[in-house]
């Protein structure tokens, strides 16, 4: 029988692991630090926000807070790296920032869809040229555009009225100038959009047949030239 060298592939280590009484939406690391970000939804309905830190190959808990609303999704892509802000959209449509190292009450509080807020992004703060901004998604069918310094969006895209349409998820691309900035949506009907934020146009659309999980542009701070799609039933197009 052929052995099978099972060394020489590619190999998940675990470096550590810790259990959770709450669901999990989701997980970031903490830029230029050993701290990751969970956010979720405890059992009760409220919602779940810890920043647990990397100390010798253990997680602790270093701050944490519990709110009326869930979380559903949150970036650091409009964070300048040094502050370390985290943009968060919570099931009751608020966005927020949160300093993470003061974690009772957001610095920043909208509510800003009026459904759940299925996907998150961020620009020009780690990533990116240009202002930073923050770009959501909701279940309402709406995207919008905030200015951290503003507490109404500048740009709200909606489609058209033809019936109900989920947006699960949306990133930001092509951001390589000040005057440039592309977003990518997709839709539970399989819709992708692109929408350029210049021109404040539709650039281009498509549909590859299925609930679209999740965009990825394969950098956000270049010109925009591959771009990652993940449905459900397993399906990927680049």
């Amino acid at each position: 029988a052929l052995m099978v060298d099972a060394s020489a592939k590619p190999q998940v280590v675990e470096q550590s692991f810790k259990s959770l009484t709450y669901t999990v939406y989701d997980v970031k690391f903490v830029p230029s630090a050993p701290r990751v970000l969970v956010l979720g939804i405890h059992a009760r309905g409220t919602g779940a926000f810890q920043v647990f830190e990397l100390n010798e190959g253990q997680l602790s808990i270093s701050h944490q807070v519990e709110k009326a609303s869930p979380f559903k999704c949150g970036t650091f892509h409009a964070s300048d790296g040094t502050r370390r802000h985290v943009a968060t959209g919570q099931f009751d449509g608020s966005v927020a920032l949160w300093d993470l190292d003061r974690v009772d009450a957001p610095v920043y509080n909208v509510k800003g869809h009026s459904s759940i807020i299925n996907a998150i992004d961020g620009c020009g703060g780690i990533l990116g040229a240009g202002a930073p901004e923050i770009v959501t998604g909701s279940r309402d069918g709406c995207i919008k555009v905030w200015d951290p310094r503003q507490t109404s969006p500048v740009v709200t895209l909606e489609l058209a009225k033809e019936g109900s349409r989920d947006c699960w998820t949306v990133a930001f691309g092509n951001a390589y100038a000040q005057e440039e900035r592309i977003i990518c949506a997709g839709y539970d009907t399989g819709d992708i959009k692109l929408f350029d934020l210049r021109t404040n146009t539709l650039l281009w659309e498509s549909n590859i047949g299925v609930g679209i999980c999740d965009v990825q542009f394969d950098r956000k701070d270049i010109a925009m030239n591959k771009l990652l799609v993940t449905g459900i039933q397993g399906v990927m197009r680049v």
